[in-house]
């Protein structure tokens, strides 16, 4: 039976972040939110679709980064959850700035209408219990309480914050004020919380009218809020994105909504959640999340196990075999390979900052890189020349361009292709080629109704990504 919500429920969802604690998945370029960890479909789309499902819901408000545009909303699309419209931030300055300028959007035509803010990484496999917790907290979100969900912990986890309950509110029984936020503890501080009882998780998801949350930006940081009404008045609209304007937006503090409101309130008040949550920040909780076999592993992939237990081994593009281990992570990428003891999910932290200090490219993006007409992943490369593989989607188009310092080579293997090269047009299907001589402006389209498929063979003295002119985008 539908939930009966009687007020306008507005998702935000924020879709930013790095998720560089599932690395080797998960890349700047690629984050956790835009990956499927625990279904055929992403977080991202398990969030939209949870948001849409909840009754007097409109379209949600998405607020994510520039580099993952395109893959936000195609992958809203394909979710059939079109979102009513998608901020783009120059730069990810946390949480606090990012409701910020969703409140200012729906400040405009809802003051009090509710923002149900939901991080976009967040794994809650039961939307019944989810649509509960929702309606439990509307009362008191529509007097003016900046409501937040708690969940009750199975175990001492230390990259959670955690939520000390206080008594219940008077006019919303179901919402108790927050006595305090205790912020990630270590595993002494963890298990003692849990041992004194009232404590729950911090999740992460509010629900509050713009027009409070926006009081209590102004009486606690009003700099962020200067600074984000700014940059939302300077915005610009491009191909359907709302842009804020730059400069200002980046003077905005870096500071997440707990610190910058939550913590410092006195209108703070939580909810007791009846359903299982993860925010999937860890390997070690995406195998807790995950399905497992006797042997208490989690395996994804072409694996292949001997004598191990308790165990998550993910493979993604060859066979992988442990043997005699216990208590291991094991993730295979295309370029990348992590092994790792379950207990150290957290130290992964220490490899990410190697990687960035040496300017490694394995954090910034997968072999696989997604564009808006398809992806392309290289296959072979050594001197002088690259293969690479490339998918260009029905309808979709590269932009004209020109090369400098190499050649290509256009082998379609299948699908259709319409080939300019030079000003000549022609049109390649399975099997035939095409040569791009270095120095003539050419581009590709995919004019049919299927994706076409082809291999480039790159030569020349330079393969960079940097050097194509563009002409037309």
């Amino acid at each position: 039976m539908p939930l009966d919500l009687p007020c306008t429920i507005q998702p935000v969802i924020l879709s930013g972040g790095s998720g560089t604690r599932l690395w080797p998945l998960s890349r700047a370029e690629h984050p956790k939110q835009l990956l499927a960890l625990a279904s055929g479909e992403t977080l991202l789309q398990a969030t939209a679709r949870r948001a849409a499902g909840l009754p007097n819901v409109r379209p949600a408000i998405v607020v994510t980064g520039e580099e993952h545009r395109f893959l936000v909303r195609d992958q809203l699309a394909a979710a059939d959850c079109a979102p009513e419209c998608i901020y783009l931030e120059p730069e990810g300055r946390n949480t606090a700035p990012a409701i910020a300028l969703a409140a200012l959007h729906l400040a405009a035509t809802s003051p009090d209408a509710l923002m149900l803010v939901l991080p976009a990484d967040h794994l809650i496999a039961d939307t019944t219990a989810f649509a509960v917790a929702v309606a439990a907290a509307q009362p008191a979100a529509s007097q003016g309480w900046l409501c937040t969900f708690g969940v009750s912990p199975s175990y001492p986890e230390t990259g959670y914050g955690y939520i000390h309950v206080g008594a219940p509110l008077s006019s919303a029984p179901q919402v108790s004020q927050v006595n305090r936020f205790v912020e990630k503890p270590d595993l002494r501080l963890a298990l003692q919380l849990i041992d004194e009882g009232g404590h729950l998780w911090n999740s992460g998801i509010f629900l509050f009218t713009a027009r409070a949350f926006l009081n209590e930006m102004q009486e606690h940081r009003p700099d962020i809020l200067v600074a984000a009404t700014a940059a939302w008045q300077g915005r610009t609209k491009d191909m359907g994105f709302l842009r804020p304007q730059e400069d200002i937006f980046r003077t905005c503090a870096n500071l997440s909504i707990d610190y910058a409101v939550m913590q410092v309130t006195s209108r703070a008040a939580v909810v007791a959640a009846n359903f299982s949550w993860s925010d999937v920040g860890s390997w070690d909780a995406v195998w807790r999340a995950a399905p497992k076999d006797s042997s208490n592993n989690s395996v994804s992939g072409d694996v292949v196990l001997a004598n191990t237990s308790n165990s998550y081994v993910r493979a993604e593009h060859r066979l992988v075999a442990v043997v005699g281990m216990d208590n291991v992570t094991v993730v295979e990428t295309a370029d990348a390979v992590l092994i790792m003891n379950k207990d150290s999910a957290q130290d992964i932290r220490t490899v990410v900052e190697q990687l960035r200090a040496s300017g490694r490219n394995e954090l910034i993006r997968q072999l696989r890189v997604h564009r808006p007409w398809g992806w392309y992943e290289s296959t072979d490369r050594g001197d002088r020349f690259q293969v690479k593989r490339i998918t260009v989607n029905p309808g979709k188009k590269l932009s004209l361009q020109m090369h400098h310092h190499r050649a290509e080579h256009w082998i379609v293997v299948s699908g259709t292709a319409l080939v300019s090269i030079g000003g000549m047009t022609q049109i390649l299907t399975e099997n035939q080629s095409a040569f791009v001589p270095l120095g003539l402006k050419h581009q590709l389209e995919n004019p049919g109704h299927i994706p076409l498929q082809l291999i480039e063979v790159q030569s020349g003295s330079y393969l960079g990504e940097d050097d194509i002119i563009r002409f037309e985008d």
